[in-house]
């Protein structure tokens, strides 16, 4: 078996959750977070912004850790098993466009509800859903705030 390590973001812009749209090779793939592999000599944090920008052209900054994922696949030649460190971030802007050359044809924020419908992975709506108590919980003590605002009491 070989092992993977990715890291991604729940990013979050005035309550909404960014999301891409996967067609490989006209296949239905279906909606995403965006994520990506670790580079070698890279922190977990980095991979993360520099995947969500890779992949959705959008500025973010990290506001918490959120958690693991696991999940195992056929590769070409074994098995892989890969593990998703995930992070709550924080869009300046609902800005974004999706990367074409990893087969990301659309990408937009949408309302809690309509995400957690539209995720393709249970994984994924379960890293999505804890990311949005906290992002929740950071507003109530006002600890997130609109960028435009430019005031961050972190």
């Amino acid at each position: 078996m070989i092992e993977a390590v990715s890291c991604g973001g729940v990013v979050i812009h005035r309550g909404k959750i960014l999301l891409l749209y996967k067609n490989y090779k006209h296949k239905y793939v279906g909606w995403v977070l965006p994520k990506g592999t670790v580079e070698e000599g890279e922190e977990y944090k980095e991979t993360a912004l520099r995947e969500v920008m890779e992949e959705t052209s959008v500025q973010a900054t990290i506001k918490k850790y959120i958690g693991k994922s696991q999940y195992t696949f056929q590769g070409f030649d074994d098995m892989v098993c890969k593990n998703v460190y995930w992070y709550l971030m924080q869009a300046n802007s609902f800005y974004c466009k999706p990367q074409k050359e990893e087969y990301f044809i659309d990408a937009g924020y949408y309302k809690f509800h309509e995400a957690y419908h539209l995720l393709k992975f249970n994984d994924e709506r379960y890293i999505m859903e804890k990311a949005y108590r906290e992002y929740l919980y950071l507003r109530k003590k006002q600890r997130w705030t609109n960028k435009s605002n430019m005031i961050n009491k972190d």
